[in-house]
């Protein structure tokens, strides 16, 4: 930090295995907690603003309309905790910051429920994907843009960026098998039968209303960023 003397840092380094995280919350801690205290206490020592991107499972999701960047935080599970941990520890760490949360991240350079579902189309079957999850499916195409954009405006505090809309993860599973034209049946699942080792909230749509003022435009709606997505990938 003393070297580069950046104004801004965006701290992208997280640990982020869902369910994993619930046997490893240490591990997480330690990371998504400890690691961005470090990243924020140099920062403060060359005066640079930390961008932390954060994430909709910082939310219980017993809301029925969408999360604002000051709505109540509770998480359900182990990532959840130690991401707005991550969160407390900036804005108490005496540099300048901002939190853009944002929710189910699909993109290059990772594997994602996208790619998951790309791959079981590589020839024709059924899929079983949860159909009682509400969220906001987001490109990182659509992030990182908005992110610089935020920085270079200095906006500071807690903000939400997400592609427009929501969906179940069963919706977007169907957009990407119409997107890409794949042979792909779908059965439908419950949260509950699914059983993953960490809950998830069942509604984690957030509200973008106050990025989409500093920005002075709209979200994309997510099916055209993933129309615009798939286009590049496949």
């Amino acid at each position: 930090m003393r070297a580069e003397k950046p104004e801004v840092v965006v701290h992208c380094a997280a640990y982020t295995a869902v369910d994993r995280a619930e046997e490893e919350s240490d591990q997480a801690m330690t990371v998504n907690r400890d690691g961005t205290r470090n990243v924020a206490m140099a920062a403060a020592q060359v005066g640079a603003t930390v961008v932390y991107p954060s994430t909709d499972y910082v939310f219980n999701g017993r809301s029925n309309t969408p999360y604002g960047p000051d709505g109540e935080t509770s998480p359900v599970n182990a990532y959840g905790v130690s991401k707005l941990a991550g969160e407390q520890v900036l804005a108490t760490s005496g540099c300048s910051w901002m939190v853009v949360r944002t929710s189910w991240l699909y993109g290059a350079g990772g594997w994602d429920f996208v790619d998951v579902v790309l791959g079981k189309g590589e020839r024709p079957s059924v899929m079983t994907v949860v159909d009682d999850q509400v969220g906001c499916p987001t490109w990182t195409g659509s992030l990182a843009p908005g992110i610089v954009e935020l920085a270079e405006a200095g906006a500071k505090g807690t903000h939400h960026l997400c592609d427009a809309g929501e969906a179940t993860w069963l919706d977007l599973a169907r957009q990407v098998a119409k997107e890409a034209r794949l042979e792909l049946e779908f059965t439908a699942t419950s949260t509950l039968a699914w059983n993953a080792p960490a809950r998830r909230p069942p509604y984690s749509v957030l509200d973008c209303s106050k990025v989409e003022s500093v920005l002075g435009r709209r979200m994309v709606p997510w099916r055209e960023s993933l129309r615009t997505y798939l286009l590049e990938a496949l």
